[in-house]
Formats: C-alpha cells, structure tokens, sequence
C-alpha cells in the first residue's frame, strides 16, 4: 500500500471510533484542555492520549503545550482536507469534467489553427 494511501486513511482512522467523534463533538464548542475532554468521556489519562494522537495525526485536530497542560482545537485546513478527501474518493470518474481541457492552442504552436481552439479528451469503451 502506498504511502498516500497510508496518509488518506489516517483520516478515516480518526472518525471511526465513537469516542473520537463525541472528542470532536466536544472540541466544536472551542479550544480545550485535555483535562475537561478526559472527565465526560471517562477515559484515563492515557486513553484520551491514545484517541488524540491519532486525531492530531490526521490532521482534524491540532494541540498546544501550556505549561504541562496540552490544550486541542478542531483544525480548519484538516476539516478542509476531510471533506475533499471524501468528495475526491466517493465521485465516480463519470462524474468528473471528462470534456476537460487536454491542451489549449497557444500562438507559438498555432500553425493556421485559430486562436482558443480546444482539445478534449475523448472517451474510448472497448472495441
């Protein structure tokens, strides 16, 4: 398996679990310390670092050192890779733009073409 592939479900790994999700559900409301997270999960100290870990690795979650305190907030640009993840691997291909641009005619390979004109794919089924 691939090392994207690896990384894409770090994601996946992070919202499969329910306490991870109801640690999300807590973080909508803003920033915490992992000391109020831990109390209405009941989860132990190392429990709730566990469950961070893999949050913080994905992406969706990221944390502060305060003192000897680690403090987590939900991650706009890991939310924002969430959602284009899932939209990119649950879109079939026949969905995407197929007619898409190949290459634009550009005056240096023009050769009495006119100007803009447009190459698309094509598509090919089997014979």
């Amino acid at each position: 398996m691939g090392t994207a592939y690896q990384e894409q479900a770090k994601v996946f790994k992070a919202l499969c679990d329910p306490k991870r999700l109801a640690i999300l559900e807590q973080l909508r409301s803003g920033e915490k310390c992992a000391c109020v997270l831990q109390e209405p999960l009941d989860l132990t100290q190392s429990g709730l670092s566990y469950h961070m870990k893999i949050l913080c690795d994905s992406g969706i979650v990221v944390s502060r050192q305060e003192g000897k305190w680690t403090h987590y907030r939900l991650s706009s640009s890991g939310r924002d890779y969430a959602i284009e993840l899932l939209k990119k691997l649950t879109t079939p291909d026949a969905e995407q733009e197929y007619l898409s641009p190949l290459w634009i005619e550009t005056p240096s390979n023009l050769d009495g073409v006119s100007v803009g004109t447009i190459h698309q794919k094509v598509l090919i089924c089997c014979p």
